[in-house]
């Protein structure tokens, strides 16, 4: 662990080379060090969305998390800001590619970036996630229990929520899935349906699924949180970086 990061709210160019608030943290040692891009949850960019941030800082990367609402409600509390984007149909897939393409290159201007990039998502995030690494080039991607990208979603999602699968050949990297099998969205027929596929095009993909976990076992403030599932996807999380992020 690393024991001294920074951590700060940035401005970033995004898609359209919009400004976009972001929030970054990074070690301060020197050296080389990949990027992660974290994306975050469709309740928002909210206090456990940065302190993921920050436990990639601690563990060498240098981390950031753009904030997708930003452009419909700068400064809003997380929740208000969700609801003002779920009203107005969600984040269109074309703009949140140009945001996390523009945060990875965002990482990569920074002093010790050894051009190496990961994204990793949860909930709605990892939908992105998977959309992000079969529309940009990166090194590799981490889907955290990321519904709709088989399956249809359910009356009432934002009209922005519409199923991926189409574009598994594209998938530029590895990936890693972390699913709870008690989990909704996505259950398990769905992820095993992204796995046979993913299997079929011969790409690179690791998926676990947990016994006793449902949605959203990684939110430590949250009564969906399950301590054993989450402390193992962890360190799968940073097993895996270190083996694809390293310079």
């Amino acid at each position: 662990m690393i024991d001294a990061i920074r951590a700060e709210t940035v401005t970033i160019k995004g898609h359209d080379d919009d400004e976009i608030e972001a929030y970054l943290a990074r070690p301060l040692h020197d050296g080389p060090r990949g990027g992660v891009v974290v994306i975050h949850h469709m309740p928002g960019y909210d206090q456990a969305t940065k302190e993921m941030v920050r436990k990639f800082a601690a563990n060498g990367y240098a981390a950031v998390c753009p904030n997708l609402y930003s452009r419909e409600a700068p400064g809003a509390d997380p929740d208000d800001a969700a609801a003002a984007v779920r009203a107005a149909g969600g984040v269109p897939d074309d703009r949140l590619v140009g945001d996390v393409d523009g945060a990875a290159r965002y990482l990569n201007s920074l002093d010790g970036a050894n051009g190496r990039i990961g994204v990793i998502g949860y909930c709605s995030g990892g939908r992105q996630t998977f959309l992000a690494a079969c529309s940009l080039r990166i090194d590799a991607a981490v889907d955290c229990y990321g519904a709709f990208v088989v399956n249809e979603p359910p009356t009432g999602m934002p009209a922005s929520m519409k199923p991926i699968l189409g574009l598994a050949p594209e998938l530029s990297c590895p990936l890693l899935g972390l699913f709870g099998a008690e989990d909704g969205y996505p259950a398990p027929d769905e992820t095993a349906a992204l796995s046979a596929e993913l299997d079929r095009l011969g790409k690179a993909h690791e998926f676990h699924t947990y016994d006793g976990a449902g949605h959203a076992f990684f939110a430590v403030d949250r009564p969906s949180y399950r301590p054993e599932a989450a402390v193992d996807g962890w360190q799968k999380i940073f097993d895996f970086f270190s083996r694809t992020l390293s310079a």
